[in-house]
């Protein structure tokens, strides 16, 4: 219990350096191409990751190179579909069809791995789609640039899927690792064929070094080791706090202005989380791919994590 604990909070915290990192990116991809970004935020990620510990370069091997590189590829189109859609769209529309993985991650997992899904977790999939809602949307409109913001939106619960799925019995350090170098080669490979722009100003270079060391090596070190401790549905669910810590620090930085709306949808998305991490009276709480509190009427027909 006390590791799904640690494992809940750590990922509030993963949300939180996410919120942030959005409002710090946003001025610098205006500034550099974003592929380029992309590209030496990762590659940076990575290196810092193999000076801390060189070692890890010895566990590149079987079944942890197959699943890094797996990993780390859709997470990478995940990234560029996302950005895509954010220059093609608005910023609000982008944000909300990316979070629509907190309904397609179960989804997913039930027709990829007919993992059977709680009642909890799908009423916590619900209010935090509402709340998304709430957050993200100003106005309706039909865009190309929606359909790229969908498709990113399916790569990031394919992650959190495949995450729950392989990541058990593997070391976290060296599956993060692997992805941030497979995420890295991705984007150079957007990045090389126009020439590469370096960060222009010292504003950019900060924005580049925040997201890698926080956003990206904490962060999915983090994410990576929670994934082999919680279902993948509550932890979609639990990062979509993400929007409300953007809104938060956006309206403390003076990018946005606090609307009731939005105070509105952080609470239920502030209640979904409530919801889908509230124990059950009675059961233990449980480890990652196996029946728990939500599925007491259900028996899965394949565990996410081995």
């Amino acid at each position: 219990m006390k590791t799904s604990r640690l494992a809940l909070w750590s990922l509030v915290s993963v949300a939180a350096m996410w919120g942030v990192a959005f409002v710090v990116m946003k001025p610098a991809i205006e500034q550099q191409p974003f592929f380029d970004f992309l590209a030496i935020r990762f590659t940076i990620a990575a290196g810092i990751m193999l000076a801390i510990k060189p070692k890890v370069v010895l566990a590149i091997k079987g079944k942890m190179l197959g699943v890094g590189a797996a990993l780390g590829v859709v997470l990478g189109l995940a990234y560029i579909t996302q950005t895509i859609a954010l220059e093609m769209t608005t910023a609000a529309i982008t944000g909300f069809l990316t979070g629509t993985y907190v309904v397609l991650t179960p989804m997913l997992g039930w027709l990829i791995f007919r993992r059977t899904v709680g009642i909890k977790v799908a009423i916590g999939a619900v209010l935090a789609l509402i709340g998304l809602g709430l957050i993200s949307i100003t106005g309706v409109s039909i865009e190309v640039g929606q359909i790229w913001g969908i498709i990113c939106a399916v790569l990031y619960a394919l992650h959190i899927v495949g995450l729950g799925k392989f990541s058990s019995g593997l070391d976290s350090y060296a599956l993060t690792f692997v992805q941030l170098l497979f995420v890295a080669v991705v984007c150079w490979i957007g990045a090389l064929p126009d020439g590469y722009q370096g960060p222009p100003t010292v504003d950019v270079w900060m924005a580049v070094l925040f997201t890698a060391i926080f956003a990206t090596v904490i962060g999915f070190f983090v994410q990576t080791w929670a994934q082999a401790q919680m279902e993948p549905s509550r932890v979609a669910i639990i990062l979509t706090l993400e929007v409300v810590f953007t809104a938060v620090v956006s309206v403390a930085v003076g990018q946005e202005v606090l609307a009731l709306k939005t105070i509105i949808g952080g609470a239920f998305m502030v209640a979904a989380m409530v919801i889908v991490e509230m124990p059950t009276r009675g059961r233990k709480e449980h480890i990652a791919g196996t029946p728990g509190p939500d599925d007491e009427d259900i028996v899965p027909l394949e565990p996410l994590a081995h």
